[in-house]
């Protein structure tokens, strides 16, 4: 119990200068599941908010596959990993992403978020540096913060920074953290450059490529497979609620690196393993990833559609060959004043606003997936062409 109550006064008055500033937060709650066609309070939306890229989430393969794993392993692990919660399931999926990704060995996470946080935590201590893209995902920047290591941040995709950091650095272990696919502006990194880089100054590259498993390069396989380069020197993570259409996350590395997160990483050793029946699902939907390349094709052609439905507009679409296309709005009452109106019409396209973005980088996040048609993207274009009149 606070036991002054001005501490909740100044609580308070963070959260009303939060709301004046067109920054606070709600939730959605949905009566549905998160598809290109949503439930809300009994009314139906056009959704263009899910990371489903491929449109996994509800296939009637995966929600099968999850019930057998119900009834063969209950609802829940009951323990850690390293204690009695590690079943075949969750064997046979680390086997599966290690083929899959073309590495040694693979290990679960329960979350992106915690995946992270424990190969930085792990392999970068007090005599380490870390040098990370400055717009890494929010995780990437924690885990490196905590660590205690050195931090040094370079301005996004300035290699040139970043091998001047590199050079100066004396660190005993130097770890390039960036993100594969970048969450607020859909471009990618130059993953052959940057270990060019990590060679040459002998760094580990981490990449974490949450929004390009699944969508990019052959059968799906990612960043690494999109630029069709591999190397013992990167740590590759990537998500499974995404593309693959379930919930968890995963390392793939040398085995080297993963008995040592198995060993050391905290967020792995200290948390309770996911449920066996979500492996069960992912094992299938890694089939179908691998084996349904008409969902990455579609995706493609529906990016292509949705730059010709917006070019009129006089908002920046920024580059991006991703399911990720960022409409650049600048002001934050502007971003979700349009935001509104095209819910008005029954069509939800989340505004992200500062401190996700930077300040005057409010946009409308637009996210394609495999189960939206050509009508969709064309009944968005529309709307939005007839806001641009508006606003």
């Amino acid at each position: 119990m606070l036991s002054d109550s001005s501490d909740l006064g100044t609580l308070r008055g963070h959260l009303r200068d939060q709301e004046a500033g067109n920054l606070y937060r709600h939730r959605l709650m949905l009566d549905s599941s998160s598809g290109a066609q949503v439930s809300i309070a009994g009314r139906e939306y056009l959704a263009f908010c899910s990371n489903d890229y491929l449109g996994l989430a509800h296939h009637p393969g995966l929600i099968a596959a999850a019930c057998e794993g119900a009834t063969r392993y209950g609802v829940g692990a009951g323990a850690s990993h390293l204690i009695s919660g590690h079943s075949k399931a969750h064997h046979e999926l680390e086997k599966a992403l290690a083929r899959f990704t073309g590495y040694p060995r693979a290990l679960l996470f329960s979350t992106g978020y915690m995946a992270n946080a424990g190969v930085v935590m792990a392999l970068a201590g007090r005599n380490a540096a870390i040098f990370a893209d400055k717009l890494n995902h929010a995780s990437l920047n924690d885990a490196a913060l905590v660590s205690r290591a050195t931090f040094k941040r370079y301005p996004h995709l300035n290699l040139a920074t970043l091998e001047r950091q590199l050079a100066a650095s004396r660190a005993k272990r130097k770890l390039v953290i960036t993100d594969a696919v970048f969450s607020m502006d859909g471009d990618i990194a130059p993953v052959p450059s940057l270990l060019v880089l990590c060679e040459k100054y002998k760094a580990w590259l981490m990449l974490d490529d949450a929004h390009g498993f699944g969508v990019l390069g052959a059968g799906g396989k990612g960043t690494l497979a999109y630029f069709d380069i591999r190397s013992p020197r990167i740590i590759y993570m990537a998500t499974l609620g995404k593309a693959a259409g379930v919930f968890g996350a995963f390392v793939a590395a040398q085995a080297e690196v993963i008995e040592t997160l198995i060993q050391h990483a905290r967020s792995y050793v200290y948390t309770t393993a996911t449920p066996p029946l979500l492996s069960c699902a992912l094992l299938k939907s890694l089939e179908l990833i691998e084996s349904e390349e008409w969902r990455r094709k579609k995706l493609a052609q529906l990016i292509i559609a949705l730059k010709q439905e917006l070019r009129p507009l006089r908002w920046k679409l920024l580059p991006s060959d991703t399911p990720i296309q960022p409409l650049i709005i600048g002001d934050n009452d502007k971003a979700m004043q349009l935001s509104e109106a095209l819910r008005e019409r029954g069509i939800l396209v989340p505004a992200i606003r500062p401190p996700t973005v930077p300040r005057g980088a409010s946009r409308l996040r637009i996210s394609l997936s495999s189960s939206h048609d050509m009508e969709d993207v064309a009944r968005l274009g529309g709307a939005l062409r007839e806001l641009d009149g508006v606003f």
